[in-house]
This record gives structure tokens, sequence and C-alpha cells, in this order.
């Protein structure tokens, strides 16, 4: 079932373009150089298919496996990690895709864990940043996509206790 929306914040049409902007960035950016992406789930799986699907570069994916919103609307400072699978990273170019930048904590431990591996590079690829939120100690953005006002979203990977991440746009619900 698809929410009763609130606004559509960013239609499809502009993620489109956003995405092929940021792969762009990216491929000039890591040109002749093998990459590993390494994803946070699960709102970020959405952004990264497009995304890779878009650069020019060979890549390696990883992921990740954090939450810290736990059901509900708006984040918890607590992020659980559950274990998957994880790339060598050491003495690699490693690039953390996240699908949204909200109290960063999730970008920050997954940050600092791939340090822990010794990569031999270690940027961020953000797509939609929160406004205002604080940012003192919390790891750079080096790629981003959209600046967004402080409202909860879903779609595109983002979700509602689980719901409406196959929205092919942004938006914002009208929740109970």
């Amino acid at each position: 079932m698809i929410p009763p929306i609130q606004q559509i914040l960013i239609p499809r049409e502009a993620i489109e373009a956003k995405v092929r902007d940021l792969a762009h960035a990216i491929s000039a950016a890591y040109q002749g150089r093998d990459l590993v992406l390494i994803a946070i789930l699960k709102g970020s799986i959405v952004f990264l298919v497009d995304l890779m699907k878009e650069l020019d570069l060979d890549v390696e994916i990883g992921f990740f496996y954090l939450s810290s919103y736990q059901g509900q609307t708006s984040p918890q400072t607590q992020v659980r990690h559950f274990d998957i699978p994880f790339p060598v990273i050491t003495g690699r170019d490693v690039l953390l895709v996240e699908d949204i930048f909200d109290t960063g904590a999730s970008l920050a431990y997954a940050f600092g864990e791939c340090q822990k591996h010794r990569p031999r590079s270690l940027k961020t690829c953000v797509f939609v940043v929160k406004q205002s939120k604080e940012r003192a100690g919390l790891p750079a953005i080096d790629f981003r996509g959209f600046d967004i006002p402080d409202v909860f979203i879903v779609g595109y990977g983002m979700d509602y206790q689980e719901k409406y991440r196959q929205l092919p746009y942004i938006a914002i619900p009208r929740l109970p």
C-alpha cells in the first residue's frame, strides 16, 4: 500500500539526474582505480544499485547492516550492527554509501569500523542530508546529493516501519 503523501520532496527525475551527477564526480575522482563501495543497509541499497550502474569504474561492493531508527520516525542514538560478510579493504580505496544523514550515527560508526581496516582512502557519499544537523566530530560528506529540511521522509530506499522503500521518489508521508 502506498502511504498517504503529504508532499513529494524529490521527484524521480531529480533523483535520476542527481545520481548521474554523483556518479560522474565519483568516476572522475577515482579514475583508473578500483573502488570498494560499502553500503549501509537497508536504506542505501536502492541508491547503491543506481549509483554503481552509472559509474565508469571497476567496483566491488560490501555492506554494513546497521539500524538507528528501529521502527521509529526519529533516529535513535544507539546503532545496532548485524553481522554479514565484509570485503577486504586494507590498502584499498573505499567509498561509504549512505542514503540519509540525520544524526550521523550510522555513518560515523561505519566510518570508524572501516578505518580499523586501514584502507588507502576512505570517503563518504550521502544521498540526502538533513539540514540543521550538528556535524562536529562526524565524518565529512565528500559526495553529497540533496540537502533537505529536517523532516521524516520515505521512498527511494527509505522506509517507515519497513514499508515504502520501493517508491521511486522521496516524499514526506502523512503518518497516523
